[in-house]
């Protein structure tokens, strides 16, 4: 086939070549090359400019969203205790959310231009690409779209004093998996859990790409049978 013999050039500007990839796309995306020097996406500047954000921006943004959101609940009537509850209950949605995107979204298999194209986009440029640290965070104008559906999905689970603290909860819980995916790539921490967690997630990048999809921990590799082994955790750096 045509597209099986596709070669990307990577002095070129990336998303529009791997559509081409075709059924090798899988193969191609999930072989990384390991350099802190990003490649370019687009030849446009205004769209290169886009896919690129710092990892700081997303504390920065969000954490006075996450800071209004449970002011919000208190000013309907919502007790601090309940308030802590529900910011709690939150962020343990969030980490199910998070397994789940990682897992049924992130690593969709594609083979069609466009779907090798979109899932470049979405994932597949973090795992050819796993050092580059400007695209490592979620670009703030996507995950304030995403942000839409995610918080009409509260208003039909909780009642209006409720939701904005159980959203405000599942943004923090975004803001912590966003600056820890940072952090186990390119911090170098020294003691536990953060240690184990490093080797962890670096395990999922390097040796077994289809288990251990948590990022902010294993707890739902465990429950859904997707940990990595055992043995070949321990030998990942």
């Amino acid at each position: 086939m045509v597209s099986q013999e596709f070669t990307v050039d990577l002095n070129k500007p990336l998303v529009f070549q791997v559509g081409h990839l075709g059924e090798a796309y899988q193969e191609w995306v999930h072989q990384p090359i390991v350099s802190k020097e990003g490649p370019r996406f687009f030849a446009n500047d205004f769209l290169e400019f886009l896919t690129r954000t710092v990892w700081w921006a997303v504390p920065t943004i969000w954490l006075p969203v996450v800071c209004w959101c449970l002011s919000m609940s208190i000013q309907r009537g919502n007790t601090l205790p309940r308030l802590a509850l529900m910011a709690a209950a939150g962020i343990f949605l969030w980490t199910l959310i998070e397994y789940t995107l990682h897992r049924f979204l992130f690593h969709i298999k594609t083979k069609s231009y466009w779907g090798n194209t979109a899932h470049y986009l979405l994932h597949g440029c973090h795992h050819k690409h796993p050092m580059d640290g400007l695209r490592l965070v979620f670009p703030p104008a996507a995950a304030a779209i995403l942000c839409v559906p995610f918080w009409n999905l509260v208003k039909l689970i909780a009642t209006p004093s409720s939701a904005p603290a159980l959203f405000g909860g599942g943004l923090l819980g975004y803001v912590i998996y966003d600056c820890t995916h940072y952090y186990l790539h390119h911090g170098q921490p020294s003691k536990e859990p953060a240690k184990n967690l490093k080797r962890y997630h670096l395990n999922h990048h390097f040796r077994i790409q289809n288990k251990g999809f948590g990022i902010t921990s294993s707890l739902w590799d465990i429950v859904f049978g997707t940990l990595p082994p055992s043995k070949s955790s321990s030998q990942s750096n």
